[in-house]
């Protein structure tokens, strides 16, 4: 007896290193504005989709480390579009395949993904090297400067979460990508 479990298939997909500090952020909003626009998806959806990932890269160069390198050996033979076995792997291999952190000095690298479903859904995940403390939602005060990075990624995704393995925190954050489950301002849209 054979157990099969249906996994829904992503119909596009990115991951790219990128350097451990503030200046990836618009970096990284900027490819997945530009790929999510070629996926014909709602401006609202790309609008919410930058924010979360602008939360979250912001919060991996704020409070954690970044991810460690990747010895040169392990990237043997591996190029983009070669099938790794994890988008964070994947990342340090086009990282090192293209050049960047070899030979340079660097204040290391945090790999952003994003995948968008044939179920409607869009995946946007950050992975860095961890922090002293695992992710949560704060409870800022009305005048604190800070702390609302997660609460906003709560109330625009549908889901989010943190997934550790060694080495690595990945923050993730799911969003509905059909209009008419795209909420704003707690109107449904569609």
């Amino acid at each position: 007896m054979a157990l099969v479990v249906a996994r829904d298939v992503p119909t596009s997909s990115a991951t790219m290193a990128v350097p451990h500090g503030p200046e990836s952020v618009s970096t990284a909003r900027r490819r997945l504005r530009k790929d999510l626009a070629a996926q014909h998806l709602p401006d609202v959806v790309i609008d919410d989709a930058v924010l979360i990932l602008s939360e979250l890269l912001s919060n991996a160069c704020r409070h954690a480390r970044p991810l460690e390198p990747v010895p040169a050996s392990s990237h043997d033979g591996v190029h983009p579009g070669s099938n790794t076995d994890h988008p964070t792997a994947r990342a340090h291999a086009q990282a090192a395949w293209l050049g960047q952190g070899q030979g340079q000095a660097d204040c290391g690298r945090v790999v952003v993904g994003w995948e968008l479903h044939s179920d409607g859904l869009l995946t946007v995940e950050v992975t860095d090297g961890g922090g002293p403390t695992r992710p949560r939602r704060g409870s800022p005060s009305l005048t604190a400067r800070g702390g609302r990075g997660l609460g906003i990624v709560g109330q625009l995704a549908s889901d989010w979460g943190v997934r550790d393995a060694p080495g690595e925190v990945t923050v993730w954050a799911v969003l509905p990508v059909r209009a008419r489950h795209a909420r704003r301002d707690g109107v449904t849209t569609g």
